[in-house]
């Protein structure tokens, strides 16, 4: 039996939260912008933070808060992957995360590729580990995205030393396969670099997709790769604090276990207690009715574009709760996510911001309620008549 799909909170009720999404703009504006969505946290979620504000169980984060353990018990439920609780090691958030590992691979000055249309943050944490942002965007191959291999090997031929990757894909929402994985795994390794894969979005990827963690896909993958991931995105965690660094071979292992120990001391209580629940079987029920809710706003955007904003152009994501979408079409410009702001009083976020092969483009949060998505997409279609 199908999972029923869990209901997003009253807007009236959201409008009192006091994050990112809900403070950023004037209460006249529907927002569809950050990485939070609009549902009622997993129940197991609620019960240990509820009894630790209760116990006023608020201090440091002890050395093992139950993460490893839950979270390998959680990858073998959902991926059918076995994970070594020894090579899992806790920080604060996927991005600090990503700096700390790159500090250690990569040299002051080394590049870095990136696979844009990406993640904003990408760039600026490549740079704050001393590195080089080196774009090699993905390619649309008619159908979805796929990887640049030939480009990848270029620019590691060039002198890269590492690459982000980011699986599943941010905005796109593309699940890499394993062939694709397992190749750019042989390309690094045979010019002695590096992958680190930002996987935060994994925990939603759609049943019927198969999501491949990046260091399972092939001995060499074990070899020169680094996962970090979290339950932040999504059982909407990101205030918490809480990431896993994972590794699967003795060499990524090592560098890992050499981190400074302030690496994990930075990982939040409320975040572990958070994360151990999230990935505890209790909470499998509400992720898969979370995946059905997101499923049916996935295919419900597909129809509202088509049917107020035609011309525009949207491919249904593996994963995630985030929708790309072209609407070059329509002639607003560049950064059509800024007309809509002005003037539906609808934030999106702007696709020139995931870089230039964002223009035109708007990345659309529907981790809302099937009402506030049509809303917000209507709104956005009015601008057509003027």
């Amino acid at each position: 039996m199908s999972a029923l799909p869990l209901k997003a909170l009253p807007i009236d009720q959201l409008r009192q939260r006091s994050s990112t999404k809900w403070r950023t703009h004037d209460a006249d504006v529907l927002p569809l912008f950050v990485a939070e969505t609009d549902f009622p946290l997993a129940p197991a979620i609620s019960a240990v933070l509820a009894r630790a504000v209760e116990l006023g169980d608020t201090g440091y984060t002890p050395p093992q808060p139950g993460i490893r353990e839950a979270y390998t018990a959680f990858a073998q439920r959902r991926f059918g992957w076995t994970v070594d609780p020894d090579r899992i090691r806790t920080t604060c958030d996927v991005m600090m995360g990503v700096v700390e590992v790159l500090r250690q691979v990569i040299k002051p000055g080394d590049r870095v590729i990136t696979n844009p249309p990406v993640y904003p943050p990408f760039d600026m944490c490549i740079v704050e580990a001393g590195g080089v942002v080196d774009r090699v965007p993905l390619i649309d191959n008619g159908t979805g995205w796929e990887l640049d291999l030939a480009g990848i090997e270029a620019s590691f031929a060039a002198g890269a030393r590492s690459i982000l990757l980011c699986n599943p894909h941010n905005p796109t929402g593309t699940v890499h396969s394993r062939e694709s994985l397992a190749a750019l795994a042989e390309i690094a390794e045979r010019f002695g670099a590096t992958v680190v894969s930002d996987e935060i979005h994994s925990p939603s990827t759609q049943p019927g997709v198969t999501f491949t963690p990046f260091i399972s896909a092939s001995d060499a993958a074990a070899r020169v790769g680094y996962v970090i991931t979290s339950a932040s995105k999504a059982f909407n965690l990101a205030g918490l604090k809480c990431a896993l660094i994972i590794t699967a071979s003795d060499g990524p292992t090592q560098i890992v276990a050499d981190l400074p120990p302030e690496v994990e001391w930075r990982t939040g209580l409320f975040g572990a207690l958070a994360a151990v629940a999230a990935f505890a079987p209790e909470s499998d029920e509400w992720l898969d009715s979370l995946l059905a809710a997101l499923d049916e706003n996935r295919r419900l955007l597909g129809e509202l574009l088509e049917e107020h904003l035609p011309g525009a152009r949207y491919r249904m994501p593996d994963a995630g709760f985030l929708a790309w979408v072209d609407l070059s079409a329509l002639g607003w410009g560049d950064d059509p996510a800024e007309r809509i702001l002005t003037e539906a009083k609808v934030a999106f976020n702007q696709g020139p911001n995931f870089g230039p092969e964002g223009n035109g483009h708007v990345r659309i949060n529907f981790g809302c309620s099937p009402e506030v998505l049509r809303e917000a997409v209507e709104r956005a279609g009015a601008l057509l008549a003027k």
